[in-house]
C-alpha cells in the first residue's frame, strides 16, 4: 500500500479529496500530508446546492492531525472555491476540519478525550499545543454541545449557587436533578440571573415544572415566583440547607459554653465540634465512647444536639398534615429551650415552613447539585481557580453539562 493510500485511510478522505503527497522528516520527528480534491470535481454549492465549478483556490492551510509513531502529523490543503451563479463565490469546508479550527476533528476528539481527565496545563504538555489552543478546542466543544443541546425544561430542578474566586462572587447554576446535569450557568446570584433561565421557555413550559429545589435564598424565590405557573407548589427548600441553620446553631451553643466553662477551668468540650455535628449513626466508632459521656453530662450543648437530631424525623413523614404537626411540637420545644441560637434558628425555619412541608409531596433535594458543586470545586482546584467568567462557566458545562461535545463528520 502506498503512504497515499495509507494516509487517505487514516485521515478519513473520500473521493473527491486525495492524498497527493506525504513528506516524512524523521530528524524533525514530523509527517507532512497533503490533500487535494480531484482534477474536475464540481462541488455543491454552500447555500443552493446547485452543482458549481472549481472558481480558484486560497492559500495553503495546515491542520494539526494526531501523532503518526510518535511523530507529529500536519495536513496541508489549499480549499476550492467555487462560482455559483445564484450565490456567487463560496469557499467549500474541508471535510476533516471543523471550521476555523487549525487541527483536524480526530484531533480535537483526542483533545477533548483528554482534557475530561486532566487539567488544560497538563493537556497542554501531553500534546504540545499551547494554552490558548487547548481552551479553543474546549471552548468550542461547548459552543457546539449548546447549539444541539435539546431546548426543554427539566421535570425536576435544583438551583444552587457556586463562588468564583475571592469575595462575593458567584455564579447561578440550575440543574437536572433527574439527569444530573448542569443545565444554565448565570453571572451572580440576583433575581434577574435566574429569571433570565426561565425566559427561555413559554409559561407553557414552564408550567411542565413538577418540583424546584433550592435554598432559602430569596432573589431565587421571587424570580420563580414571578415565571413558574403555582410556584408555591412547586418550591422547595433544600432540607439539606434547612438542617445547616440548625447544625449550625448548634455550633454556636457549644462555642458559648465551652468559652463559659474553660473560664472555671472545665474543658470538657475541648476537640468535641464535630461530635455534636455528626448523625449519631455516622458517628466513627472510636469517638462514641467520648460522646455518650458528654452527651448524657447536664450541658447545653446537649439539649442543643437533642433538638437537632429530633428534626430528622420531620423530613420522613408521609403526609403534609402529620408532618405540620410534627413540625408545631418540634418548634415549642426548640423555642422553649432557653437556647438562644437554638431559638433562633427555629423561627428561621418556621418562617420558611410552606416549602419545607413541599418536600414531603416532592420529595426533592439540592443533592445532586451539591454533587455537581464538589465537581466544579475539583474543577477549579485542578485550575488553580479561574479568573475569566467565560472560561470558569465554559468548564462547568464541559464537565457537568451532559453536552455532545464531539466534532462531527462533515458532509458536503
Amino acid at each position: 500500500m502506498e503512504d497515499t493510500q495509507l494516509y487517505a485511510m487514516l485521515l478519513g478522505i473520500k473521493f473527491p479529496w486525495r492524498v497527493s503527497k506525504v513528506q516524512v522528516d524523521m530528524a524533525l520527528s514530523r509527517i507532512d500530508v497533503w490533500v487535494e480534491e480531484a482534477p474536475g470535481t464540481k462541488f455543491p454549492c454552500a447555500v443552493c446546492k446547485q452543482e458549481t465549478s472549481v472558481y480558484d483556490h486560497t492559500e495553503e492551510q495546515i491542520w494539526r492531525h494526531l501523532d503518526t509513531c510518535q511523530c507529529q502529523t500536519f495536513v496541508h490543503a489549499r480549499l476550492p472555491r467555487t462560482t455559483c451563479s445564484v450565490d456567487g463565490v463560496k469557499q467549500i469546508k474541508a471535510p476533516w476540519a471543523e471550521p476555523r479550527s487549525q487541527f483536524t476533528r480526530l484531533f480535537e476528539a483526542r483533545l477533548i478525550d483528554t482534557l475530561k481527565e486532566c487539567d488544560v496545563t497538563g493537556v497542554t504538555r501531553l500534546s504540545g499545543t499551547t494554552w490558548d489552543e487547548t481552551w479553543g478546542v474546549l471552548m468550542r466543544a461547548v459552543t457546539r454541545g449548546l447549539a444541539r443541546k435539546e431546548k426543554r425544561v427539566p421535570a425536576r430542578i435544583g438551583i444552587d449557587e457556586k463562588s468564583i474566586g475571592k469575595g462575593h462572587n458567584y455564579e447561578s447554576i440550575v440543574c437536572d436533578l433527574d439527569k444530573g446535569t448542569v443545565e444554565y450557568v448565570v453571572d451572580d446570584r440576583e433575581q434577574k440571573s435566574l429569571e433570565s433561565y426561565y425566559r427561555q421557555f413559554t409559561k407553557e413550559e414552564l408550567a411542565q415544572i413538577k418540583g424546584i429545589a433550592m435554598d432559602m435564598w430569596d432573589p431565587y424565590v421571587a424570580a420563580t415566583r414571578a415565571y413558574v405557573p403555582d410556584a408555591d407548589e412547586k418550591i422547595v427548600f433544600d432540607r439539606y440547607h434547612a438542617t445547616t441553620h440548625v447544625t449550625k446553631a448548634v455550633d454556636k451553643v457549644r462555642r458559648g459554653e465551652h468559652k463559659a466553662l474553660s473560664a472555671r477551668g472545665d474543658f470538657r468540650l475541648k476537640g468535641t465540634k464535630y461530635l455534636w455535628l455528626w448523625n449519631e449513626e455516622n458517628m466513627p466508632e472510636w469517638r462514641r465512647e467520648e460522646f455518650e459521656g458528654v452527651k448524657n453530662a447536664d450541658l447545653k450543648t446537649g439539649r442543643a444536639w437533642a433538638i437537632k437530631e429530633s428534626l430528622r424525623a420531620f423530613w420522613s413523614y408521609a403526609y403534609t398534615k402529620c408532618a405540620e404537626k410534627y413540625f408545631k411540637a418540634w418548634y415549642f420545644w426548640a423555642t422553649h429551650s432557653r437556647l438562644t441560637p437554638m431559638i433562633e434558628a427555629a423561627k428561621t425555619l418556621k418562617r420558611h415552613l410552606a416549602n419545607l412541608l413541599t418536600y414531603i409531596k416532592h420529595r426533592i433535594t439540592n443533592a445532586t447539585s451539591e454533587g455537581i458543586n464538589s465537581k466544579i470545586q475539583m474543577i477549579k482546584m485542578m485550575a488553580c481557580g479561574y479568573r475569566n467568567r467565560e472560561h470558569y462557566k465554559a468548564a462547568i458545562y464541559f464537565h457537568c453539562g451532559g453536552l455532545d461535545l464531539y466534532p462531527r463528520a462533515a458532509t458536503t
